[in-house]
């Protein structure tokens, strides 16, 4: 596919076009394969920056986290250097949090879907592109356009707007123009589409199942509608799409049909570029992940993906190895000096687009002063407590039992629900847990409020002599239910279960203490799941039960506002949150 760099989304002039060209005329052999990469910096030490670019000439970087001063610098660093100026992209999936971490958290996309309002998606993007370009950020690998339809898919689970096409399309469109008035170009991510399968590509292999029409009909019309918007990128996932591949190869083997997109000349060159006609940039997902790595060879793999139709391969390994397999594969014809000429096109033109080109390296970033005033103004934080105030959705509301008063459930029972330990999702998340933020909350409001602790807390503060003791007898913790209805007036459960291989609640062995909702028909019981949607599949007994899609402050004081009834509940769910059984309805 020819790159039409006049068309969408480039629409350079003559003078920029040249620029692209006679850039990519005066490139060695080195230079060419090094624009193929982005990195994953390890250092924000200005030696290691230099030497990145002088031995690597990457096309770009996407950064660990941190204080906007410390990306600031970073990002000076790296365009001032550079020989060739930079795309420097953030993950600003929930807000400017995703640029740097004193960033504006406005509300991971679930949540934004659940005010039912357009125009906090379009702020997201918006308070993004702000703090992202202060900092010297110029692309964003956002939105995520993914349909979430499949409650057991724990990577997806918060991240994507909706179960609804015309609802992702909507809030997707939103974001963009909101990010890009600040000169981001968004990447919307994952294509051919995640959300389907229950696995997490991270993880394992986790193909979308959809057929050619069921395809056509969602992540084809989703892609389809952004790309008439003038979409500049997309990140391709590390997910087969079968179907396609049998549609454009009948005779495709199992091996060719399940190969990940981001290696797979049917979905990226097929269907991507000659069928639905993007002219765009396409970067792989990170080289990271199992359903990459797990399928050939790390030295096969790299140059496969620019053959295949990837014009940036995201993440280097190990930098040597990495660039060398990738120089092979140009050299051996794998990579055919067509589709590195059409790469490097889209990639230059796409840093053309952005007016990289036009400005001197010192005047790619703004000063300082100015970048720093930009960073989690208050005005942005107010948006985050309008989108919480707008999310929060009562799902299930069987009690009636709101408002709760001083009077009536004085007496609250807090339990920490868990999931599995462990994991990257723990590693990233919040580590207070949420009962000691509800219990400050609710005793300010003149409640008596008591921590469940459970009998595995308890054990492993023993001596490790009595431990083993105890253990063999931790079936025995049950007590009278009176204890229960004696003591308190209603129990409030409190769920953050990070995704892992799963996203699901773990009940501990001891069976019948108050950290498994036995006692509903028992004691007042409040459900309240601050991140994942889909816990009603794991405790339908539940009458009331709430999703608030995180555990911040700003939420938190919401709920309580909610629950004590100085606030209606507005939220809609975007997303299936009865998992598709009759029983959690009851």
């Amino acid at each position: 596919m020819k790159v039409d760099l006049t068309a969408k989304p480039y629409h350079l002039d003559a003078d920029s076009i040249k620029w692209v060209e006679d850039t990519i005329g005066n490139m060695t052999d080195e230079e060419k394969i090094g624009q193929l990469f982005i990195n994953m910096g390890s250092s924000r030490d200005e030696e290691y920056l230099t030497n990145v670019l002088n031995d690597y000439h990457i096309a770009g970087v996407r950064y660990n986290p941190g204080k906007a001063e410390e990306v600031y610098e970073q990002n000076r660093i790296l365009q001032e250097n550079s020989k060739i100026p930079l795309l420097i992209a953030a993950n600003t999936e929930a807000g400017g949090n995703g640029a740097c971490t004193d960033g504006t958290y406005v509300g991971v996309e679930v949540k934004i879907a659940a005010t039912n309002d357009a125009k906090y998606a379009y702020e997201m993007g918006r308070v993004s592109g702000v703090e992202a370009a202060a900092i010297g950020c110029n692309w964003s690998f956002a939105p995520i356009v993914d349909i979430n339809r499949n409650w057991r898919n724990p990577i997806i689970s918060t991240r994507t707007w909706s179960g609804d096409v015309d609802q992702t399309i909507e809030l997707s469109l939103a974001y963009m123009k909101g990010i890009q008035e600040s000169g981001i170009a968004p990447a919307a991510k994952h294509f051919p589409g995640d959300g389907i399968d229950e696995r997490d590509q991270h993880l394992s292999f986790a193909p979308n199942p959809y057929s050619v029409e069921e395809w056509d009909q969602t992540f084809g019309k989703v892609y389809s509608s952004l790309f008439d918007a003038g979409l500049p990128s997309i990140m391709a996932g590390h997910i087969p799409l079968p179907s396609y591949v049998r549609h454009f190869n009948p005779d495709a083997t199992l091996r060719e049909a399940t190969l990940p997109a981001t290696i797979n000349k049917y979905i990226l060159t097929d269907l991507l570029r000659d069928k639905m006609k993007f002219n765009g940039l396409v970067v792989t997902d990170a080289s990271h992940m199992v359903a990459l790595t797990g399928t050939m060879k790390r030295k096969d793999m790299l140059p496969l993906s620019v053959a295949a139709g990837s014009d940036l391969f995201l993440f280097f390994n190990d930098p040597d190895e990495d660039f060398q397999w990738m120089m092979d594969g140009y050299k051996n014809g794998v990579i055919t000096e067509d589709r590195l000429q059409e790469a490097l096109t889209r990639i230059l033109g796409t840093k053309a687009a952005l007016g990289l080109h036009k400005k001197a390296k010192k005047e790619l970033l703004p000063s300082k002063e100015e970048a720093m005033a930009k960073i989690g103004l208050p005005e942005n934080m107010k948006i985050a407590e309008e989108v919480a105030d707008q999310a929060i959705t009562l799902v299930k509301n069987n009690e009636n039992i709101f408002p709760i008063s001083q009077k009536s459930h004085k007496r609250v029972l807090l339990v920490d629900v868990k999931g599995t330990q462990g994991g990257f999702g723990a590693m990233i998340g919040d580590t207070e847990k949420p009962s000691a933020k509800m219990r400050a909350l609710l005793e300010a409001e003149g409640f008596e409020i008591t921590i469940w602790e459970s009998a595995e807390e308890k054990i492993m503060k023993m001596p490790e002599e009595e431990r083993k003791a105890a253990l063999a007898n931790v079936y025995a913790q049950k007590r009278p239910i009176s204890e229960l209805t004696d003591n308190y007036d209603l129990i409030l459960n409190l769920a953050v279960v990070n995704p892992n291989t799963d996203q699901r609640i773990q009940w501990p062995a001891s069976k019948g203490t108050p950290d498994i909702p036995f006692y509903v028909a028992e004691v007042p019981t409040i459900f309240v799941s601050l991140q994942s949607p889909f816990h009603l599949a794991d405790v339908p007994q539940v009458q009331t039960y709430i999703n608030a899609y995180d555990s911040k402050e700003v939420t938190m004081k919401a709920l309580i506002d909610k629950m004590l009834g100085r606030s209606e509940f507005k939220g809609v769910s975007p997303v299936d949150a009865f998992c598709g059984f009759e029983d959690t309805r009851y």
